[in-house]
């Protein structure tokens, strides 16, 4: 499987997921600049690659404009290529790479030219029957020009769209096909679509600033453009949005409640702490979190820390539970970019220190309890435990507000496969000594319901009971091969 390039925490780190964001302006005006501030608010979901798609809905069909590249947001579009992107409907990606090489003709969005005019897309997720799909345009005479799904949902939308008389129904027969996480934005000539898979692996919501509509991943970028939260588009729906009809629904592949599988991680770790997914605060989610680990994980302490940025609700939650003072023991840089020179084998420099810091007047002969999102390969976990003990912290006690990861995601998260999984085949007691901690402590699995209200959710990772059967092999990445 494909890690990140460029993050200095990938051997012990998920890699984010993607962000998409689209918006359709009924009065005309200009939504280049709107789709970059919203790709901004969602950079955290991707930092490898962006683009962003506009089209001008009064013109011909057929014409849109696009401007996409490798890096973040900021380093991609200069103010000269978004004046060049004129038009009133757009949509905007961010990427991380979870199956397909990072390479610029990987970034999205997607824009096809095609009989009936125009199609955009920007994709969040992963399939696990993309390898069929493909199989099943290429021996039809498609030619790809990337390897990642997203180009496969687009084909197949194009080819139904052919054939029936609405972008909207191509959309929907399309997903009849689709397997797996998918959140989807479409922009054809005169309309918005946005589309979420039946188990709601992804989130998608639906925003309104004046007289224009957004779809975003997360409603941080709404907030970041001043607009207002409309309402979450449900798993399987499909929502078509036009100035003739506003917001049309189509939830004709909506499955039982019961069957629905929201990713749990979004609430864990990928999305930001000022975002609500289907109508629960992340950040009340990880404060949930702490506190569960408090009652269930109890242990005498003088400081309760978190390591930035996701582990810090959750520490904050241990201290409101246990009563164990919060602090803060680690100094972020800010401004390491992506892009940063790794140190070599032979030099002192440590990837995690130049990220990191500790401080050690806040830990030194301290009781240290220390809270992060997961353990993926340990090594992270391993090293931040020795920078608190170098600091003078006198115990280290790690607390995860995550189950132990035991099994690889096929749905658009990037956990690895079972043999690189640290918590795989061994007990906690083996892994609390090969981090070096004190004591360790998960989060239970049972607990996980309790963080979202309750919602249905993806324990895969965690238990090995998928929602929809995997792939018989890991086909991750298998495509650049």
């Amino acid at each position: 499987m494909k890690q990140a390039a460029y993050e200095p925490f990938a051997e012990d780190k998920l890699g984010e997921e993607c962000g998409v964001f689209g918006i359709y302006d009924f009065d005309g005006n200009s939504v280049a600049s709107t789709i970059y501030y919203g790709l901004l608010a969602l950079q955290h979901r991707g930092q490898e690659s962006c683009g962003i798609a506009v089209s001008d809905t009064r013109g011909p069909k057929g014409q849109a404009s696009s401007h996409k590249g490798m890096g973040l947001v900021h380093e991609v579009f200069t103010p000269e290529e978004l004046s060049r992107l004129s038009g009133d409907i757009g949509i905007g990606h961010t990427r991380y790479s979870t199956a397909g090489s990072s390479t610029r003709e990987n970034a999205q969005p997607l824009v096809l030219n095609y009989i009936k005019g125009t199609l955009g897309l920007a994709h969040n997720g992963n399939l696990v029957n993309a390898p069929a799909l493909r199989h099943e345009l290429e021996y039809g005479g498609a030619i790809f020009q990337t390897t990642i799904d997203s180009e496969v949902i687009a084909y197949h939308i194009a080819r139904e769209r052919v054939n029936c008389g609405a972008v909207e129904e191509a959309v929907s027969r399309a997903m009849g096909k689709l397997r797996g996480a998918y959140s989807l934005i479409v922009m054809s000539p005169r309309k918005l679509i946005g589309a979420r898979d039946p188990y709601g692996f992804r989130p998608l919501c639906i925003g309104k600033r004046d007289n224009a509509y957004i779809l975003a991943s997360e409603t941080c970028a709404l907030e970041t453009i001043g607009a207002s939260f409309v309402r979450d588009v449900e798993p399987g729906e499909i929502v078509t949005i036009t100035p003739q009809r506003g917001i049309v629904s189509d939830k004709s592949h909506c499955l039982s409640r019961e069957r629905e599988a929201r990713c749990i991680f979004e609430y864990i770790y990928f999305a930001r702490p000022d975002s609500h997914i289907d109508g629960v605060s992340v950040y009340q989610s990880r404060l949930l979190a702490g506190k569960y680990l408090a009652v269930d994980s109890p242990v005498e302490a003088d400081l309760v820390v978190g390591v930035p940025e996701s582990g810090m609700g959750a520490a904050l939650g241990y201290s409101l539970e246990s009563k164990i003072p919060y602090g803060t023991a680690f100094v972020k840089n800010s401004y390491v970019g992506r892009t940063f020179i790794k140190p070599g084998q032979s030099s002192r420099e440590s990837a995690v220190r130049v990220k990191l810091n500790v401080l050690a007047e806040a830990v030194r002969g301290k009781r240290v309890i220390m809270t992060d999102d997961s353990i993926v390969r340990g090594t992270t976990s391993g090293r931040i435990v020795g920078m608190l003990r170098e600091a003078g912290a006198r115990e280290v006690h790690v607390r995860i507000s995550s189950p132990p990861f035991l099994h690889p995601c096929y749905f658009g998260t990037d956990v690895p496969g079972e043999d690189q999984l640290l918590a795989h085949n061994r007990s906690v007691e083996e892994i609390r000594r090969m981090i070096g901690a004190d004591s360790l402590g998960y989060l239970r699995v049972e607990r996980l319901g309790e963080l979202i209200g309750g919602l249905p959710h993806c324990t895969a990772c965690f238990t090995g009971q998928y929602p929809l059967e995997p792939p018989k092999e890991d086909i991750r990445g298998s495509y650049e091969r």
